[in-house]
């Protein structure tokens, strides 16, 4: 018997161009309210990577059999120096030669964590592997990692050629060990931050086509049968377009005590970036109704993250070791500062 769902736990990195945001942030329900959320530590990050680039973004939380993996995009965009000369500018270039592996911890009770590990998961023939997300199977033990790479010929040692994202995905137990990726994703033009959920016996994703052209569906939603199923329908594109032409970074969950669904899109057309919520009570129908800052309050920068809904004791444990007192400066090395 599981324990009662109580709280939900919102993990994040934050855009700063002054530097320091592309790490992991945690931000706490108000209690088993999910449609307020405090940042915790003070607004310091709880994880950071020495790691690859030292950046890590979009990061994505699974809860397992008894323990959690939290992934994350191996890449920093702000070098902190000045930001008036960032290296935004290099997206081409880390679509071409970028990072080809995920940031991985992993936790037995979210609040203490191992040593980030980088996981090499995308192929040699691989531009980048990017906003990483997984989904437990807890009929094999497996795990199902999927993540955005562009995908270049073997004889194009150096990425030169055109080519375009789509989504792969590979199955591991540890997060150290993967299968042979295999394409999840393909539509023949660029494709992003794939996002999938199991809502009753149906598999509902989200995806970015990346090509902003007139007739590009944006941010879309498909149903299907099964997370490998060819059978996806497509019930809603240009979400979130009615609000801000540049969204991203989909993520849904469930309240814990009521037929309601949260879907929240990352824009990043104006600054502050962040978050734009939205509910439904029939997520099948890809029908949403937008909810302003009255009605979702979220630290501003809060980017491209997940929400993993708590159980037990979870919300209390977690609040108790990263709740701190705004007026704390520096909380202890052991990030206890209730």
């Amino acid at each position: 018997m599981r324990p009662e769902p109580y709280g939900y736990l919102f993990v994040h990195f934050v855009e700063e161009p002054r530097g320091g945001g592309e790490n992991v942030f945690f931000s706490l329900s108000e209690g088993d309210d999910p449609t307020v959320w405090n940042r915790l530590r003070g607004g310091r990050p709880v994880l950071t990577s020495a790691l690859g680039t030292t950046g890590a973004r979009d990061p994505h939380l699974v809860r397992g059999d008894g323990e959690f993996y939290l992934v994350a995009t191996d890449l920093l965009v702000w070098s902190g120096d000045d930001a008036e000369h960032d290296r935004t500018g290099d997206w081409e270039r880390w679509q071409r030669q970028g990072s080809r592996s995920i940031v991985v911890w992993r936790s037995e009770d979210l609040v203490h964590w191992s040593q980030p590990w980088l996981a090499p998961v995308a192929p040699p023939t691989a531009g980048m592997a990017w906003a990483p997300e997984s989904m437990f199977l807890p009929e094999t033990g497996e795990y199902l990692v999927y993540w955005s790479s562009s995908l270049f010929d073997p004889a194009d040692a150096d990425h030169r050629a055109d080519s375009y994202s789509r989504i792969l995905v590979a199955r591991t137990r540890d997060f150290r060990t993967f299968s042979t990726p295999r394409t999840l994703i393909d539509e023949g033009t660029s494709v992003i931050d794939a996002s999938v959920h199991r809502v009753g016996t149906a598999m509902v994703r989200f995806a970015k086509e990346g090509s902003h052209n007139d007739g590009s569906p944006k941010l879309y939603q498909q149903v299907g049968s099964s997370f490998f199923a060819d059978d996806f329908q497509t019930v809603a594109t240009r979400l979130g377009d009615e609000r801000s032409p540049l969204v991203e970074g989909p993520l849904m969950f469930k309240h814990h005590h009521e037929e309601r669904w949260y879907l929240l899109v990352d824009q990043y057309a104006r600054h502050p970036m962040g978050y734009l919520a939205y509910t439904s009570t029939d997520p099948l129908s890809g029908r949403w109704e937008a909810l302003d800052d009255r009605q979702f309050r979220l630290p501003p920068s809060t980017k491209h993250g997940s929400v993993l809904p708590l159980e037990g004791d979870e919300w209390a444990r977690v609040h108790a070791a990263f709740a701190c007192d705004e007026r704390m400066t520096e909380p202890s090395a052991k990030a206890v500062c209730a």
